[in-house]
């Protein structure tokens, strides 16, 4: 299928096949492909990121194995949950997420669950953890709404004289030649101007979760803002006329600000918590060697082991070194 998109006040039109390639009978759409970009950007930058969070990347790849096939099962659950009737008739229609219909705050809601759970068995920070993960996830909203772009879905209310005012011309979300708000477009932009600015926070936290809740804050406050100007399929808490992510993203806003403010009055002013330098994550590599030759060496002279512990120190300042170079031409 086709769609048109339009911006008339700029002269700009686009033809978008939602099909981007056919490998034999297996169709790669481009609504999968956008997705699956925004997840491996979000990982590339929580990757880049852990160590300074004093996180092992191997800690990050194992909660990913788990984690991610939770949050799309969630993400489409709560699509399905408050959309059902729209699936009444055909079961199998439920699994065809390459069609669009998936809902970010399901994916957010099992992902917190699953990721909890993981906390606990592994016994870390759960809040330092989500603090990281709070920005990969503004990464992966930011770029992933473009796929509703490329399926002519998520735009606003109708809109007279606006100058990106957009029109959808396809079989399923067309606006019938009226102009519209381009909400995928908005909350996109507010999602990429909440990572530039939380990634600075993020450097000096005043306690662990600063970050996480923020960005429930942040996402919430756009997100029932673009809810509340929706024109096409919005969830509705069944048939009650409410749109369900608004009175959500309100109301998770509402509870982040009454904990960050709380947060900022009772915590200690001089408990800032500063991301580890180069030189902290070497000396906690070096330890964690250290640690693992102590432990798996039992029988081996200390000259040996101590002689290890020489070599990987070594190995880890030259990989230290390497980052900063790599980080400065960033």
């Amino acid at each position: 299928m086709t769609n048109i998109v339009k911006f008339p006040n700029l002269g700009i039109q686009f033809t978008i096949d939602r099909v981007m390639f056919s490998i034999g009978g297996i169709k790669i759409y481009w609504y999968g492909f956008i997705i699956a970009l925004a997840f491996l950007l979000a990982v590339w930058y929580g990757l880049r990121r852990c160590e300074k969070f004093g996180i092992d990347k191997d800690t990050i790849v194992d909660m990913l194995l788990i984690v991610t096939p939770i949050a799309i099962i969630g993400a489409r659950a709560y699509y399905v949950l408050f959309n059902f009737s729209e699936f009444e008739g055909d079961f199998w229609s439920v699994f065809e997420i390459w069609n669009g219909g998936i809902a970010i705050y399901g994916a957010v809601i099992f992902s917190v669950i699953s990721a909890l759970i993981f906390c606990k068995i592994k016994k870390l920070n759960t809040l330092n953890l989500f603090d990281l993960g709070a920005l990969g996830l503004m990464i992966g909203q930011s770029i992933g709404r473009w796929g509703n772009f490329v399926n002519g879905e998520a735009y606003g209310i109708a809109v007279d004289g606006l100058p990106w005012g957009m029109v959808v011309e396809n079989q399923i979300h067309s606006t019938f030649g009226v102009m519209v708000h381009p909400i995928f477009l908005y909350e996109s932009l507010w999602n990429a101007l909440g990572l530039l600015i939380l990634h600075f926070v993020s450097k000096k936290r005043r306690f662990y979760g600063q970050i996480f809740f923020s960005y429930i804050a942040w996402y919430g406050i756009g997100r029932g803002f673009v809810e509340g100007i929706r024109g096409d399929d919005a969830l509705l808490f069944f048939d009650t006329g409410i749109k369900v992510s608004q009175v959500l993203g309100y109301l998770s806003a509402l509870v982040a600000i009454g904990i960050i403010v709380y947060k900022f009055i009772f915590s200690d002013r001089g408990d800032t918590i500063e991301l580890l330098t180069k030189e902290e994550i070497a000396q906690a590599k070096l330890a964690a060697v250290a640690e693992g030759a102590a432990e798996e060496t039992v029988e081996v002279a200390p000259a040996e082991v101590a002689c290890e512990c020489e070599e990987a120190a070594e190995e880890i300042t030259e990989e230290t070194v390497e980052e900063t170079k790599e980080e400065e031409t960033l």
